[in-house]
């Protein structure tokens, strides 16, 4: 070891005694701020992340090393001290090795200076630093390769530019094999080989952070196949071409033959082994989740998943196919043999084709494809079949990746995440198929149904319905091994356990009236107790054993976190058209696609009409996304889902998103028969103003020549209603925000709540502006505030600032006991009696009963943004953020999953599902960032060129020894 330091200590002497290493690395540095800055555009990507750095790394590294590595050999043998340094008591291998050392020397020293970017970014911004060593490290490990290769070359010539070209040549075909311009024109099987040998390929998986065995032995066993061949070319030049010296030379290119067939051998046995690696991400981003694993460990039954790929398909999907398939492994691995797993190739399995065409509906999508002689469209295969007992689930390829547009014009292919899209689709598979008796095995209590009947005053039609509601529960009494017992109670009868007022009292439940003009009442509840939560149990009008045996298992389900839930989703219709300035019919503005597109990962949805005055009953959550034209019976559904111990999610303020139709632009119209009366009854009151922030996410405005789209541009402008709401205006210990990096809530009001009727309930304001927001006011005669900024008159946000600013409540949460907004009031069903009394009608006689109270178990979660979750807003998000918009998704996620007390995928659906936003930066702020980076590499580079000027001065000659009198001992000589 001490002989490779003293020549890695030559090397660097040499390399600091001239300006060529400072030229390089200053050349590097420029080339690496450049892109980063100018070319990635990092500002305008508002992404906390140091991609940008290292995804041009592998390009710039080939010229860096090159240059580094093209005098090492060459220079010796053209001075002619290469004979001199081959002499010396030093083997080949420590001399290649202590040149080798140097040069990597120089270019940690390079990626060291560039330090400063990770810096700025963690200061900017929530960085991850996993990926950040995972690059640098990637980044170390290919600078190994490349000047291994760079070595070799320069010891076949005693030219510096040819020693350079050929090491830029090599380099960039092991760059280019692994590449899109190589594999595009080959078939997946073909490609996914050549993405094995490419260094640049093998590079971007240690650079998301994620240090794979594969990738270490790839780059390790190239840089020593190289660094051999090197020891060989040096050898070779002492060699004679005699016989003598023929076994010699045999001897030593048969060892490094065998050297070089061991290392590819090593590369071609760990290419299975896809489960040794380290994450290194800062949430194990890329490691099954302890969720996944339980979900997996938990299966009864075979799992089979199937994955549909097809071998010619898009060039932008191949390469995510290895690593689906390797984490279709892991699951398998996880699952203790539980999983059956086949990865498949249509084209290749006729009947597995027509079995997924017919059975499941998967169907190929036409992709464009191309090999080395044409480009054709091609009906791929990018699916999984995920299948439990009789349930199955499919993802294709829409439901698995993201597309992201660069700024350079190029497309960006990746996976959006994946082991949240598999395990809440296996998780789907698995509870949907779940039976009573798993249901009720997974209560933490024993549970106690209890049927409030007065069976002499019971309407004819509901005669039977107390013995066809015992037939259901005794079937279900068998299967829950004495977990479940069933009470007959009669309020009326002498010595009741109950009585009416105490039944009004513990749960809100008041007589039923037998018919529109009759005086009489019944009782006909059930209620479920598991420990000491009770819920009522709506089994609908009909009684039927499958409407009472669907309402019970719905009922269990909701006492049993993880099952899967369902969810009612209300929204206004999408077939509403707005007028313009000329009467003509135009397409509204608001649709919810996304929104349901997204829950149905999780939860069975499903549309509810609120028209009949009540929610279905096995409905677990009810989602009012934008409520208006609302009549009082969908008011009264609401309210007594409420009352019943339901959860309720409202995203609602006083206005919606219309054309303006005299700029052509955007405009809010205020919202007519909204909710915002039943939420006042509850002590909530969504504002008529709107929220304006400084801290906002930008608006993105087209500008250019209209009819010219080469000249048009999307550019930001600076829009307070787009109110950026970050940790600092979160309640980070709520489930409801869990690891959200930011949200944008859209033309946002303030939720304020009064706090004497919420004394006694659990309030949490998780969502807040910043505090220097300010409030804008309806425009006069209570129309909507103006959304158009004027950048004339106000040139810094386009609106007039307030004076006074504030932190703004924008979602609150409340979980307890509320009492019913129609408590003292008629129900609707009774105003409408008592409209049509006299009349015929078809409406039905019963009157559905009022529940005056709602147990501690209901839950109402409020957002003061009725845009914040439409498809036209994400559009508009997209266009400047990304993937930005998936907060807002993953927000109502969240409150989904508080609602049903079902968190069990919040964990893997933050971890680095979102991206990792920049803190808001004004253009001057901006600036400065980017100056003070180019300020630092430049003082970098004063230092060290300072340091090496020192070094140079203070260096002492070499002290000549005046010759002796009968020369030098031997012993003299070795000294």
């Amino acid at each position: 070891m001490k002989e490779i330091l003293a020549v890695t200590r030559k090397e660097l002497e040499e390399y600091t005694g001239s300006l060529m290493a400072l030229i390089f690395i200053g050349a590097f540095l420029a080339a690496t701020l450049f892109a980063f800055f100018w070319v990635d555009t990092f500002f305008a990507r508002g992404i906390a992340d140091v991609r940008p750095l290292f995804r041009r790394m592998p390009v710039l590294m080939i010229f860096l090393v090159a240059a580094l590595t093209m005098r090492q050999w060459s220079e010796e043998e053209r001075s002619g001290t290469l004979e001199t340094l081959l002499t010396l008591p030093v083997s080949f291998a420590q001399l290649v090795m202590g040149k080798f050392l140097a040069v990597l020397a120089l270019v940690a020293v390079a990626l060291a200076l560039t330090l400063f970017l990770p810096l700025t970014v963690s200061l900017l911004g929530n960085l991850d630093w996993g990926p950040v060593l995972g690059g640098y490290l990637a980044s170390i490990l290919l600078a190994a390769a490349y000047a291994g290769i760079g070595l070799f070359m320069s010891s076949r010539t005693d030219n510096q530019i040819v020693a350079l070209i050929s090491t830029v040549l090599v380099c960039g075909a092991f760059y280019l094999v692994g590449s899109s311009g190589v594999t595009d024109f080959v078939g997946q099987n073909v490609g996914e080989i050549l993405r094995a040998i490419g260094a640049g390929s093998r590079f971007e998986s240690i650079e998301r952070g994620v240090v794979d065995l594969r990738d270490l032995l790839y780059y390790l066993t190239l840089t020593g196949l190289f660094l051999a061949l090197n020891v060989l070319s040096l050898q070779a030049k002492g060699w004679s071409e005699g016989e003598r010296t023929w076994p010699k030379r045999v001897g030593v290119t048969l060892t490094v033959s065998l050297i070089a067939l061991n290392l590819m051998f090593v590369n071609v046995w760990a290419y299975p082994l896809h489960g040794l690696r380290l994450d290194m991400t800062e949430e194990g981003t890329y490691s099954l989740s302890p969720t996944t694993k339980s979900i997996l460990g938990d299966l009864e039954e075979p799992l089979l998943i199937r994955g549909y790929f097809s071998a010619k398909t898009h060039p932008l999907l191949a390469p995510l196919v290895p690593t689906v398939r390797d984490t279709l492994r892991e699951y398998q691995i996880a699952s203790g043999g539980q999983i059956e797993l086949e990865i498949i190739d249509p084209a290749e399995n006729p009947e597995k084709e027509a079995e997924a065409n017919d059975v499941y509906g998967i169907q190929p999508t036409p992709l464009q494809a191309a090999d080395r002689y044409e480009t054709s469209i091609v009906n791929a295969y990018f699916d999984i079949l995920i299948q439990y007992g009789d349930q199955s689930q499919v993802l294709n390829f829409q439901d698995l990746i993201e597309v992201e547009s660069r700024r350079d014009g190029t497309t960006d292919v990746r996976l959006r995440n994946l082991e949240y899209d598999l395990t809440s689709a296996i998780r789907k598979a698995v509870y949907g198929f779940q039976s009573m008796e798993a249901v009720l095995a997974s209560l933490e209590a024993p549970a106690e149904l209890t049927l409030y009947v007065t069976p002499d005053t019971l309407p004819e039609h509901l005669t039977d319905a107390p013995e066809t509601v015992e037939e259901v529960v005794n079937e279900i009494m068998g299967q829950s091994g004495g977990e479940f017992t069933y009470q007959r109670v009669n309020p009326d009868a002498s010595g009741s356990e109950l009585t009416r007022d105490e039944l009004y009292e513990q749960y809100g439940l008041q007589p039923i009236r037998a018919s529109l003009f009759s005086e009489e009442t019944y009782y006909f509840y059930l209620v479920l107790k598991v420990g000491d939560e009770a819920r009522v149990v709506d089994v609908g009008e009909e009684i039927s054993e499958a409407s009472v045996r669907t309402a019970l298992e719905s009922a269990f389900k909701r006492f049993s976190p993880g099952f899967l839930q369902e969810v009612g989703l209300w929204t206004p219709p999408q077939d509403s058209t707005e007028e313009d300035m000329l009467g003509q019919a135009q397409q509204s503005l608001s649709s919810w696609n996304t929104v349901r597109e997204v829950l149905n990962q999780e939860y069975r949805v499903r549309d509810v009409d609120l028209g009949e005055g009540k929610v279905p009953g096995n409905v677990d959550v009810l989602v009012l996304v934008a409520p208006q034209q609302m009549t009082d019976r969908d008011r009264f559904a609401v309210d007594q889902y409420l009352m019943r111990g339901g959860s309720v999610i409202v995203a609602a303020n006083d206005y919606t998103l219309t054309p303006d139709q005299m700029s052509g632009g955007l405009a809010l119209r205020p919202i007519e028969d909204g909710i915002g009366d039943l939420l006042a009854e509850y002590g909530i009151t969504v504002e008529p103003s709107l929220v304006m922030d400084p801290q906002n996410e930008p608006f993105p405005v087209v500008v250019g020549q209209e009819g010219q789209s080469q000249a048009q541009q999307i550019q930001a402008i600076d829009y307070p209603f787009f109110v950026d709401i970050r940790a600092d205006g979160m309640a980070t210990e709520s489930a409801l925000v869990s690891n959200l990096p930011a949200v944008t809530l859209n033309w946002a009001s303030p939720v304020m709540m009064d706090e004497t009727e919420n004394a006694e309930r659990d309030v949490t304001v998780f969502l807040r502006s910043s505090p220097d927001s300010w409030i804008q006011e309806p425009s006069g005669e209570g129309g909507p505030p103006n959304i158009q900024p004027n950048f004339e008159m106000y040139p810094q946000y386009g609106f007039p600032r307030g004076e006074e600013t504030d932190s703004y409540p924008l979602a609150v949460a409340v979980q307890g006991a509320f009492e019913s907004a129609f408590k003292d009031e008629p129900s609707p069903f009774e105003v409408e009696s008592s409209e049509e009394e006299g009349e015929e009608t078809s409406r039905p006689e019963t009157i559905p009963p009022t529940v005056e109270f709602s147990p501690q178990a209901s839950r109402l979660v409020v957002i003061g943004s009725t845009e914040f979750l439409n498809d036209v807003v994400f559009d508009l998000s997209y266009r400047l953020s990304g993937d930005r918009y998936l907060n807002n998704l993953r927000l109502l996620q969240n409150a989904v999953a508080w609602s049903t007390e079902d968190t069990d995928l919040l964990e893997i659906r933050a971890r680095g599902a979102s991206a990792r936003v920049l803190r808001p930066l004004g253009e001057g702020e901006q600036s400065f960032w980017e100056a003070a980076n180019y300020v630092a590499a430049l003082l970098s580079l004063v230092v060290l060129g300072s340091a090496m000027s020192h070094r140079r001065r203070n260096e002492k000659p070499m002290e000549l020894i005046p010759p002796q009198s009968g020369g030098m001992s031997r012993e003299e000589v070795q000294a």
